[in-house]
């Protein structure tokens, strides 16, 4: 059967092999995101009035996860952030001997305690309803760009530092799409091995092509997770053997192969700690936004004898992103250990090979809990740019700021729940076909034995599912819009 290539797509294909089109995508983002610091700076702090916090709390968010589930890691591809990446490089390769590499150790060790670090101090200093607070983000996301690719090399600031970079790489473990060989027997016979070895200065097959930053071997890559999608494999192979390719979303997680730049996910400490973090945040991130939080907080305060919000909210992260993560994983590993028969599997080694299928729980749960903000609010950009239009003297019409919802308010649950049910069914098909990658299939009891290994972790997904679903009927916050809080249901 003939397979799904983007690149061969007309129109599509085209622009996409163009050298140029990821600064064509990257300068227009380059821009808005200009305006959203100078709104977040200058304008109105009142967070529905103002781009910067419409913008990157209300669509940004909803429109990345979108893109994760259709196509795959598309705003690494159009990254503002890749601009002073590469103004730090070329400073880097003239001032700095080309940097030194990160320490092996890292990995993704930083990018994880950012992320926790980021999670908590989102909903303590209330990020979403602070336009000046977003907009420093974003300039302390340029700068922190600009500086770690001036001193350190290897696409530094994306693989091991950038957390919506890690979120991306979590995200598109779920995506139908993946940059790869479309014929091995070609990389084979290639003996100069440009995907991974061109540089403006040797390469001669295609003029001004690199090679991948992050060391993803073609030949040997697997998956989408540390990449970026920037394309650059695909102008420097002579042979045009690299395609946007399609494929069975989820289905990186179903084997363990050694993957080029990664190694195997198994063994990956860092990624299994970023996938459970960023599978169990899902749900404390949506949590964090519903009424029950708010009395668990007082109660709290009250048990601590803190007048402050801050200690009662640190232990609920303390609790929802560590110590509950740690612990369901660890009994699932245990109860994969025991049921399967197998002395062998120690707990470790059946948390770090199964950990993974909890992956598209966690993005169906990131998926509804954006889409109710997107579908609520969506509509909400166009009073806003107007009254930024209007603020800068170039729109003199009625701001209409009765806009803000892109469907009816009982079509929400309904939509929620059906992408909760789409990440459960998906966890629930990668945590068996982990199971059957891991047990002997030749036994005469191997389907017993794939039902025994992958019913804790099962287990554990219906639980999450029904958690998510408790969390998607309390009342939510409508967060980045004029509205008042939704009703049960929404």
């Amino acid at each position: 059967m003939r397979q799904l290539d983007l690149l061969t797509w007309p129109l599509l294909g085209p622009f996409l092999k163009w050298r140029h089109a990821r600064a064509a995508m990257q300068v227009p983002i380059l821009l808005l995101a200009a305006l959203v610091v100078f709104d977040g700076l200058a304008g109105p702090q009142l967070a529905p009035k103002n781009l910067a916090t419409v913008n990157v709390w209300l669509l940004y968010r909803g429109a990345v996860v979108l893109a994760l589930l259709i196509a795959g890691n598309l705003f690494c591809m159009a990254c503002p952030f890749m601009l002073p990446r590469q103004a730090g490089r070329w400073l880097r390769e003239r001032c700095f001997g080309g940097g030194k590499p990160v320490p092996v150790g890292l990995r993704k060790w930083l990018a994880i305690g950012l992320l926790v670090i980021f999670f908590y101090c989102y909903e303590l200093f209330s990020l979403w309803a602070s336009p000046w607070l977003t907009a420093w983000l974003i300039v302390g996301y340029f700068l922190a760009a600009f500086t770690v690719d001036t001193f350190f090399r290897g696409a530094a600031f994306c693989k091991h530092l950038c957390p919506v970079g890690q979120f991306n790489f979590f995200g598109s473990l779920v995506s139908p799409l993946e940059i790869r060989t479309r014929d091995q027997a070609t990389c084979t016979a290639c003996r100069t091995k440009d995907c991974i070895t061109a540089s403006p200065k040797v390469n001669r097959s295609v003029s001004g092509a690199r090679g991948c930053e992050l060391w993803l071997f073609q030949q040997r890559k697997s998956g989408n997770m540390d990449c970026t999608f920037c394309l650059d494999c695909i102008h420097a192979c002579p042979y045009n053997n690299i395609g946007m390719i399609g494929r069975v979303p989820t289905s990186e997680l179903w084997t363990d192969p050694h993957r080029s730049g990664v190694g195997r996910f198994s063994r990956r400490h860092d990624l299994v700690a970023l996938v459970v973090l960023l599978s169990f945040g899902a749900f404390i991130n949506a949590f964090a936004m519903i009424k029950p939080v708010y009395v668990l907080q007082a109660q709290l305060a009250r048990w601590l004898g803190a007048s402050a919000r801050a200690p009662g909210l640190a232990l609920v992260f303390l609790v929802g992103l560590v110590l509950l993560p740690a612990l369901s994983v660890t009994l699932a590993g245990l109860g994969t250990r025991l049921l399967s028969g197998s002395n062998r599997v120690s707990a470790t080694a059946a948390i770090g090979r199964y950990a993974y299928a909890l992956v598209p729980m966690g993005f169906g749960m990131w998926l509804a809990h954006y889409a109710f903000h997107f579908l609520t609010g969506g509509l909400t950009i166009v009073p806003v740019v107007q009254s930024f239009l209007a603020d800068v003297g170039l729109f003199g019409g009625r701001v209409q700021w009765g806009l803000g919802p892109l469907v009816p308010a009982e079509w929400l649950f309904p939509i929620e729940a059906i992408l909760l049910y789409c990440g459960a069914t998906g966890s629930l098909i990668a945590a068996f076909q982990i199971a059957r990658d891991q047990l002997d299939d030749r036994s005469p009891d191997a389907r017993q034995a794939v039902m025994r290994a992958a019913l804790p972790w099962a287990a554990l997904v219906l639980l999450m599912l029904a958690v998510g679903l408790w969390i998607l009927v309390q009342p939510m916050e409508m967060r980045g819009t004029m509205m008042m809080p939704a009703p049960a249901g929404g």
